[in-house]
């Protein structure tokens, strides 16, 4: 029987493909029982996932859902992968910008210790596991911190922001799509991702293969302001031929 959290990911990814979970057919295709099921789509309904109706499921509306970050251990092994594939895009020496994100969260845990970098982040958990490095320097940008993400957004942070220039920029996003660009829930993280592109010279967005396709309600950038997306393998083909139809730059590991 595979562990609950390889059941929630299948359930969330046949949710993300299909528009609906069937529980009695995902119960056969996972060797469980319907039961089992049932519990675990409750467990997503509790967490803002989907919404549970008569035998099965269905998504919640997308321009509403923020998950919490202790919610956020969807697609772990694509993180890690996606982080590992961006340590290729630091540079030798010079200044990074940080995202707050589980993805990038990853890159902050699986960073070098032997590079002479100054790095910026505007989210506390990045900055307490970056210090440890004794060869970084690590500047937090301030502002108020949002409790569901962890990110400090506001005028401190955009004040900082306007005032850096740094070599890369590796960025978290809650959705992207060909159509309607990169999106998050909230206008305070919006306005202080477009101050990070801003202050960038090249811009890396690290995004699992669930963001893709989805749209949230406050739009932070167009592809064209993205230098290269690093996704993992899961992405569906038409997506990512869309992507790269559009003129985004596409790394998949």
């Amino acid at each position: 029987m595979p562990y609950a959290s390889q059941r929630k990911q299948a359930i969330v990814t046949c949710l993300r493909a299909n528009g609906r979970v069937d529980a009695a057919d995902i119960a056969v295709q996972l060797g469980v029982t319907k039961e089992t099921v049932r519990k675990d789509l409750i467990d997503l309904e509790r967490q803002g996932v989907l919404q549970r109706v008569h035998g099965g499921a269905v998504p919640v509306e997308q321009l509403s859902f923020e998950p919490a970050v202790p919610t956020r251990t969807y697609y772990s092994e694509e993180k890690t992968r996606i982080a590992m594939a961006a340590l290729a895009h630091l540079p030798v020496r010079g200044s990074v910008l940080i995202d707050a994100g589980s993805t990038t969260g990853r890159l902050a845990e699986l960073f070098p210790a032997d590079r002479e970098l100054t790095v910026y982040t505007n989210t506390l958990s990045i900055a307490l596991t970056l210090i440890t490095r004794p060869r970084l320097t690590v500047i937090t940008l301030g502002g108020r911190v949002r409790p569901l993400t962890l990110a400090g957004v506001d005028d401190w942070a955009a004040r900082a922001l306007s005032e850096i220039n740094v070599d890369v920029a590796f960025l978290g996003t809650n959705a992207i799509s060909a159509e309607r660009g990169l999106t998050t829930p909230d206008r305070a993280e919006a306005a202080v991702k477009r101050l990070m592109l801003a202050s960038a010279r090249r811009r890396i967005l690290l995004a699992d293969h669930s963001k893709v396709g989805a749209v949230s309600l406050c739009k932070h950038a167009d592809l064209s302001d993205i230098d290269l997306l690093i996704t993992d393998t899961g992405l569906p083909e038409a997506q990512l031929k869309a992507l790269r139809a559009a003129g985004l730059e596409v790394e998949q590991t």
